[in-house]
């Protein structure tokens, strides 16, 4: 994996888990099919809306795959007695994923005039503030020495 410059900084500690994500991301697929926005709801809720027209519920599957939401859809086999004198509307199949931060809870699916609404949850976290205690320069180990030696 080439590393990126943004993570190249001694100051970011730990943060390979997010190069690996954003790696996973840019080697997705580029097929623009179907089509989607996400919106902003609100502060903490987030919308995916997939155009799935021509697609049934139980032709669509939604998932959670190691913190990925994947969309999924085929439909079944066409009825052989229609004879189209043109096919506009895509009937193939697709598989969308979306990479999804730590903490994200998907709410609820829904398919409504050809639209398949995903909504998530994305609580805003409480920020948290940890004190390290500094001690004085003295290991642990030498303070012990120390105290054999005077025994």
């Amino acid at each position: 994996m080439n590393r990126l410059p943004i993570f190249d900084s001694p100051l970011l500690l730990g943060f390979d888990h997010f190069e690996r994500i954003l790696d996973r991301v840019s080697k997705g697929s580029s097929e623009g099919y179907p089509p989607y926005n996400i919106e902003q709801i609100d502060e903490e809720n987030i919308r995916i809306t997939l155009a799935v027209a021509g697609f049934t519920m139980d032709d669509l599957d939604v998932s959670i795959e190691d913190n990925q939401l994947v969309i999924r859809g085929r439909i079944a086999e066409d009825d052989v007695s229609r004879v189209y004198l043109h096919r506009g509307i895509a009937g193939r199949q697709f598989q969308r994923s979306f990479v999804m931060a730590e903490g994200i809870d998907v709410i609820a699916a829904r398919l409504k005039q050809g639209l398949l609404h995903i909504d998530l949850r994305r609580p805003i976290p409480e920020p948290q503030v940890k004190k390290i205690k500094i001690e004085s320069g003295e290991s642990k180990e030498s303070a012990l020495v120390k105290t054999i030696d005077l025994e």
